[in-house]
């Protein structure tokens, strides 16, 4: 009679045991992949806001109006607000300045952010109210930059 190949019962069980032990192991590390990526995109975000504000800030120093507390630069049909030669903290600043901030960000009013003042803007992602998810930017102050942070901490 012919000895038949193939596997038996036991083989089978292990195999199978093994796979479930390096699925136990493996899919913590893959669970919060949604709450890294929404870190990542606020990141994105920021790095956005800091590369617009060195752009409209060259703007700004090309036109002559760097030290100006108040003014704006434009580009074709774009105008921004400015303050101290970058955008300035509302929609008419740094909203204008990054392009598609308006479809897939909101404005978060009442942004918890330590030192908020009316100087700051704060964005989240579209349809959320979260406050622990958000980009701040701060207006710069004269002589100074502008200051963005990214609070995460309830992504």
């Amino acid at each position: 009679m012919k000895r038949q190949g193939g596997f038996t019962l036991i083989e089978l069980v292990v195999v199978i045991v093994i796979l479930g032990i390096l699925a136990v192991t493996a899919a913590p590390r893959f669970l919060d992949l949604q709450g890294d990526a929404r870190k990542a995109s606020l990141q994105g975000l920021k790095g956005a806001m800091q590369g617009a504000a060195g752009i409209v800030y060259g703007k700004s120093a090309i036109k002559g109006i760097e030290t100006e507390a108040d003014d704006s630069v434009s580009s074709g049909t774009t105008t921004v607000a400015t303050v101290y030669g970058y955008p300035a903290a509302t929609s008419a600043g740094i909203g204008q300045a990054v392009a598609g901030i308006g479809s897939d960000w909101d404005i978060l009013d009442g942004a918890t952010v330590s030192g908020a003042t009316n100087t700051n803007i704060s964005y989240t992602f579209s349809g959320k109210t979260d406050t622990g998810c958000i980009v701040n930017y701060e207006e710069a102050s004269e002589g100074g930059e502008p200051n963005i942070t990214v609070v995460s901490s309830g992504c």
